[in-house]
């Protein structure tokens, strides 16, 4: 999905096939933020933005002289800097209360990401069966409001609509009793920022 007519001081180098490239692309489209995506191919870096970033990791963010890396890092100075629309709670306890959340989606289930796609061999039955245990518990959690623990879509919204939008593909089933976790997910996944935040390997996912 690279947009080469969306130039600014911002360009973001990411894997269109990676969740956490996925998160950050949702908020860039959220905020209507205008930003160059370049797309990383199997790992395939230009040597100088390569330079830059030790970790070799997706996504990353040129910002002129800045560079960022980490998708959360990346998000948060998204959110700092382009403060309309707000995607986490003004008052400081629901604040810290929804970045636990988020803490938890990435240590529970993202912690879980290479086991899921295969490449811990052994783990993989064990993590999707722990994300899958999981959605089923919280399923009461996606019903009482229209977005995640919010009557507004936040930070939490484009966290877990990376994992969700994936959940086929990790061969993933929920239970009947989850059937508030799908609800919610076709919710988001029919926002405009959801649909333009897609790479063409992503649609391809389902």
């Amino acid at each position: 999905m690279a947009n080469s007519n969306r130039r600014s001081g911002l360009t973001i180098y990411s894997d269109p096939a990676c969740p956490f490239s996925h998160r950050t692309r949702i908020v860039l489209h959220e905020k209507n933020i205008v930003a160059n995506i370049e797309d990383i191919i199997d790992d395939q870096w230009p040597e100088d933005i390569a330079a830059l970033n030790p970790y070799g990791t997706s996504p990353t963010l040129i910002d002129r002289d800045m560079v960022l890396f980490d998708s959360n890092i990346i998000i948060d100075y998204f959110n700092e800097r382009f403060v309309h629309p707000p995607l986490l709670p003004s008052d400081p306890a629901s604040r810290a209360k929804m970045r636990l959340m988020l803490h938890r989606i990435d240590k529970d289930w993202y912690a879980l990401w290479n086991a899921l796609i295969g490449m811990e061999k052994g783990k993989t039955s064990k993590a999707r069966k722990t994300v899958q245990e999981d959605l089923t518990v919280l399923a009461p959690l996606f019903a009482e409001s229209p977005f995640f623990m919010s009557k507004d879509f936040s930070l939490l919204d484009c966290s877990l609509a990376p994992l969700l939008w994936r959940l086929p593909m990790l061969n993933i089933k929920l239970p009947a009793k989850a059937k508030a976790v799908e609800e919610y997910a076709e919710r988001i996944f029919a926002r405009d920022s959801f649909q333009a935040s897609l790479s063409d390997v992503e649609r391809d996912m389902r």
